[in-house]
């Protein structure tokens, strides 16, 4: 996996990243830190790609159980040290799974086995931070 970062201008904190895969995101700073506002901060990307990890594991696993799932949504919350390095010291997970006639059996398994087992992203945030999770079903 590869990914390039650029800093791009240099009267703020504005940076493209370019990921291997061929997509690319802006990052930039509060205003306060010398930026201009014009994308989400770093570490918001490190917590949204670690719930989009998640639930992808989820859809795949929900899937693969040949459960209707038709929506998965997942809302973190994150806290973080406040001495440098400013790392995850905890974060929770609420997913929000839609679909018809889910097992809430399925849908709670598979929560864990993205937890222990696949997300990479949340093993390695589990390394300085505290992750818990809950889910509620939506039926459709």
């Amino acid at each position: 996996m590869e990914c390039r970062v650029k800093w791009v201008g240099t009267d703020g904190m504005t940076f493209v990243a370019e990921t291997g895969s061929g997509h690319a995101f802006v990052m930039d700073g509060a205003v306060e830190g010398g930026g201009r506002n014009l994308g989400p901060r770093p570490m918001e990307t490190v917590l949204a790609g670690t719930g989009g990890c998640a639930a992808y594991d989820v859809v795949v696993i929900l899937r693969k159980s040949k459960q209707h799932v038709t929506g998965c949504e997942i809302q973190l919350k994150a806290d973080r040290a406040e001495a440098d390095p400013k790392v995850f010291t905890s974060i929770h997970m609420h997913f929000v799974v839609r679909g018809r006639d889910l097992k809430h059996s399925v849908v709670e398994s598979a929560i864990k086995l993205s937890h222990g087992k696949y997300c990479s992203a949340s093993a390695m945030l589990g390394k300085t931070a505290t992750i818990t999770y809950d889910h509620e079903i939506v039926a459709e």
